[in-house]
């Protein structure tokens, strides 16, 4: 078969490690007769990093010149249709799935997680855009009735980063065990009341459980400041672990006993890993991932003001939590393959 040429587009080369883990899990997905070339915010790093060609995901005449030489149109994925955070989000990656269709390229919202949606004009732009896609799947549930009640098909499965490949991170065996991990980001319901009680109680869970604490930033713009904050006041050993590279980044939560996770990502790589999960949820894409693995945790609104109980919790479960079965991991990572089949079959015509 002739050689393709797929476009990737999704948030790629913004210092996110979750839109970094999706990148690398769409990469890991496509079938070999596809070539990729990734909008990027970073071109040159993402091209070393993942060794395919990529380019300016603002610059609109390499945009166009990348789309006339192009096969298939490919979103992928994440949370990029949503108007929470900006308006100005899901008008760009509906905009670039207009242009692309308008060029004749066949067209693939890929592992998507929809929403929210607030208002009417980005969400009847939303509709337009998923309703002329040759190809739909999404990670959730949410996201799943939202499209049914549209009536547009689509391909439901877990997220592909259950299934992405992780790296060995023997740096950490350096590091005294046990150890746990720690991944918080900024966000509005993050406090600053909220966040010293998470490290006061942090302080406590340690000296409780004479644990190793790695303190986890997947995006630094947003994280790092955070674990910078916590860090001096842990009384026992502890290290931050900035990874740019996704598969390790997972592989480093095989290294750990326990994760304590904000990121919906760390969550996902913590779990698919084996290790015990604790959440804290910001997003409803969190909370609907402790409701499906019954994951213990807190939304973040209903965080306890006092910090002896959040660390009271914390050393209950590390003392008697237990991680998912392998037998529950096996069949998630098997389940999110999905995403795979639905590019193999919309691209290809063929299963894997």
């Amino acid at each position: 078969m002739e050689q393709m040429r797929a476009v990737c587009c999704g948030y790629y080369g913004m210092g996110n490690a979750g839109d970094e883990a999706l990148l690398a899990s769409l990469l890991q997905m496509l079938p070999p007769e596809v070539t990729p070339v990734v909008l990027s915010g970073n071109p040159e790093e993402t091209s070393d990093r993942y060794g395919v060609a990529a380019v300016e995901r603002m610059s609109a005449p390499q945009i166009v010149t990348v789309f006339r030489q192009s096969d298939v149109f490919i979103w992928g994925g994440g949370s990029l249709i949503q108007d929470a955070t900006s308006f100005r989000s899901p008008l760009y990656y509906e905009g670039l799935m207009g242009l692309a269709r308008s060029m004749g390229l066949k067209t693939i919202a890929w592992a998507q997680g929809i929403g929210p949606l607030q208002g009417s004009l980005t969400r009847k732009l939303a509709r337009q855009a998923f309703a002329t896609c040759s190809a739909v799947s999404v990670r959730d549930a949410r996201s799943a009735a939202l499209l049914a009640d549209w009536q547009i098909p689509f391909v439901m499965a877990p997220d592909p980063v259950w299934a992405m490949d992780s790296k060995p991170m023997s740096v950490v065996w350096d590091l005294p065990a046990p150890r746990v991990a720690v991944a918080l980001r900024s966000h509005p319901l993050l406090t600053a009341a909220r966040l010293a009680n998470l490290s006061r109680a942090l302080v406590d869970f340690q000296e409780a459980t004479n644990t190793c604490i790695l303190l986890v930033p997947f995006q630094a713009s947003k994280d790092l400041a955070i674990a910078q904050e916590i860090q001096p006041q842990l009384t026992g050993p502890s290290q931050i672990f900035s990874l740019e590279d996704p598969q390790e980044l997972k592989g480093l939560f095989r290294e750990v006993e326990m994760t304590i996770g904000m990121r919906y990502h760390s969550l996902i790589m913590a779990a698919a890993e084996g290790c015990r999960c604790f959440a804290l949820s910001y997003d409803p894409k969190v909370s609907q991932l402790m409701a499906e693995f019954n994951l213990p945790g807190w939304e973040l609104s209903a965080l306890p003001e006092d910090a002896d109980a959040i660390a009271k919790s914390w050393i209950d479960f590390y003392a008697k939590g237990e991680a998912l079965s392998g037998e529950i991991i096996s069949s998630t990572v098997e389940l999110s393959l999905l995403h795979r089949e639905l590019l193999w079959e919309t691209i290809l015509g063929c299963g894997v």
